[in-house]
């Protein structure tokens, strides 16, 4: 699949405020500073589609945009970052557990990994909350340009070991990515072009 047109439609805090057009939608969630602003701008070829900052945590609303007419691509609040306040962390926790728990145009989740980090207890946890209700979703692992190939694959299978000592049975449908070379981009896109097809002809959307 090949980007054509995206655009931006709303930024907001509530789910009940969200475009109301039935339309698929996939969000991308990821910890603070794990790139997820240059991943999109990567995917949707644009420079400036999504915010990025020096500053971790700049995303802080649901942002819709619309793509090639017939699906969103969703940007939600990085999770994690230790300088925003208690306050604000806890409003980012509930409408993004609303998001994932009462968005019925929600067809799958893309959650950011930077590739060169350990396992991490935040991501673990929020993989397990995503399997606990049932949302579909893949792993994204970012800034693959940053470490060589081999470690990238000592990484990957490390992320499988932790993910099998977490209950889970295999490795989550996964992506390897870098926003600077383009890798991976065609390999998500392509995805996320097959899962819209799948959901059109089944005249779920």
């Amino acid at each position: 699949m090949e980007i054509h047109n995206a655009e931006f439609i709303i930024s907001n805090s509530e789910v009940n405020k969200c475009p109301k057009e039935h339309l698929p939608e996939y969000a991308f969630i990821g910890r603070s500073n794990v790139g997820k602003s240059s991943l999109i701008n990567m995917l949707t070829n644009h420079k400036n589609l999504a915010k990025t900052s020096g500053r971790p945590g700049k995303t802080q609303l649901i942002n819709h945009f619309k793509i090639n007419q017939n699906w969103f691509l969703v940007d939600l609040p990085g999770y994690g970052y230790a300088r925003v306040s208690k306050k604000t962390k806890e409003t980012f926790q509930q409408f993004i557990t609303d998001y994932f728990e009462k968005r019925e145009q929600l067809v799958c989740a893309f959650v950011l990994i930077d590739i060169r980090l350990e396992a991490q207890k935040i991501d673990l946890e929020f993989i397990t909350y995503l399997g606990e209700i049932e949302i579909p979703f893949c792993i994204v692992f970012t800034k693959a340009d940053k470490i060589s190939k081999t470690k990238i694959d000592s990484h990957i299978a490390a992320y499988r070991k932790a993910l099998l000592a977490n209950n889970w049975e295999e490795m989550p449908q996964h992506f390897v990515t870098s926003a600077t070379e383009s890798t991976g981009k065609k390999d998500v896109l392509d995805f996320i072009g097959s899962v819209n097809q799948e959901m059109f002809n089944d005249n779920g959307f």
